[in-house]
């Protein structure tokens, strides 16, 4: 595999093997080949974006899982352009949405008109899609609109359709919602609650570059010269991926240490930790374990491994238990943050091996 030339299939069947559970052979097979298309991807990503690997990765993770993630970072960090430019070498339909305090549900999902069919002369409903119908949909500032509107977002990220007048109209596979939140503007915002959070597999940190990747955004940005990703995976490609993810199996020993992790954040669990119950004021739901086998399985993918580890499982941690552990007072009191409890749970909790 070079990088100008993009991959063949992994398989010669390349439809998703819903009716199996079972690992197969061209499952292995296709690892390995999506270990070698990972790697052609972050290269065709990297000629527009400038680092930002860790965020590629979960974004990435997110896809082959069928969920969506939030992205928290301030403006001018290129949230937009990593999407679309990864929508772009994924042959992805990219829509970005921007969220306002006026936008209306049917702004979103899309509406019917009044319709006179030109051979009958009768006039009838016909149901004009809106934006959400694409593959990857940047929600922008999603706090910035009301929660009815977040609703009508979330039930389609939820159920994959959307009703319009009663009938149901299915969005296409697949379907990523991107999400972003200001963290310093919080004037005339809704701020999602946290069982609509919990909707997200990742909360994203976004931060700001290194020096030396500050540097080469400045000689791209104001160059002459701009360049353009090439497309590296299909939509076949992605749902396959999103097939094999599932069939991966997990030992037990992950099983436990996922469901230790998840446990502990819990006050009235036996398996709580001391400094869980003191700093928090809720703990994790079983999203959270689910959410953490599954991207310990697509982590484990995209670096070519055959067998999920619980380093896997640590490595997707802090941006699953982010949005889903609240620090109490106490906590914020002391300066301690979600991030931080993360860790000191990976500290504490045994991998058994």
């Amino acid at each position: 595999m070079t990088n100008d030339t993009p991959p063949p299939p992994p398989v010669e069947n390349t439809e998703p093997k819903e009716k199996s559970v079972q690992f197969q052979e061209d499952d292995i097979q296709a690892i390995t080949y999506f270990k070698e298309a990972h790697g052609l991807l972050r290269h065709q990503i990297g000629k527009v974006i400038v680092g930002q690997e860790k965020v590629i990765d979960e974004l990435l993770i997110s896809i082959f899982t069928r969920s969506h993630a939030l992205l928290v970072g301030v403006p001018g960090l290129a949230k937009t352009l990593l999407i679309s430019t990864l929508a772009q070498a994924m042959n992805l339909q990219f829509k970005r949405i921007q969220f306002t305090p006026d936008l209306m549900p049917s702004d979103i999902t899309g509406t019917e008109v009044i319709y006179q069919n030109p051979q009958t002369n009768e006039r009838e409903f016909k149901f004009l899609p809106g934006p959400i119908f694409a593959n990857v949909i940047l929600a922008d500032e999603i706090n910035r609109t009301p929660p009815k509107t977040q609703a009508a977002m979330l039930e389609a990220m939820q159920e994959r359709k959307i009703t319009a007048g009663g009938i149901d109209h299915k969005l296409p596979d697949p379907f990523f919602v991107l999400a972003t939140q200001n963290p310093v503007e919080q004037e005339g915002t809704y701020p999602l609650p946290e069982a609509q959070l919990d909707r997200f597999m990742f909360m994203i940190y976004v931060d700001y570059p290194s020096a030396d990747e500050e540097l080469e955004v400045m000689r791209r940005g104001t160059g002459g010269k701009t360049a353009t990703p090439r497309q590296v995976l299909g939509l076949e490609h992605i749902m396959y991926l999103q097939g094999t993810v599932r069939r991966m199996p997990v030992a037990e020993h992950v099983l436990r240490y996922a469901q230790k992790i998840v446990a502990s954040t819990r006050a009235k669990s036996p398996q709580s930790l001391d400094f869980c119950k003191k700093w928090l004021s809720w703990g994790a739901g079983p999203r959270a374990s689910l959410n953490l086998i599954l991207a310990a399985k697509a982590n484990a993918i995209l670096r070519g491994q055959i067998y999920v580890s619980c380093d896997d499982v640590a490595a997707v941690a802090p941006s699953i238990m982010r949005h889903r552990i609240i620090p109490n007072f106490a906590a914020q009191s002391e300066g301690i943050s979600s991030d931080d409890i993360t860790r000191m749970i990976l500290e504490k909790v045994p991998k058994d091996e």
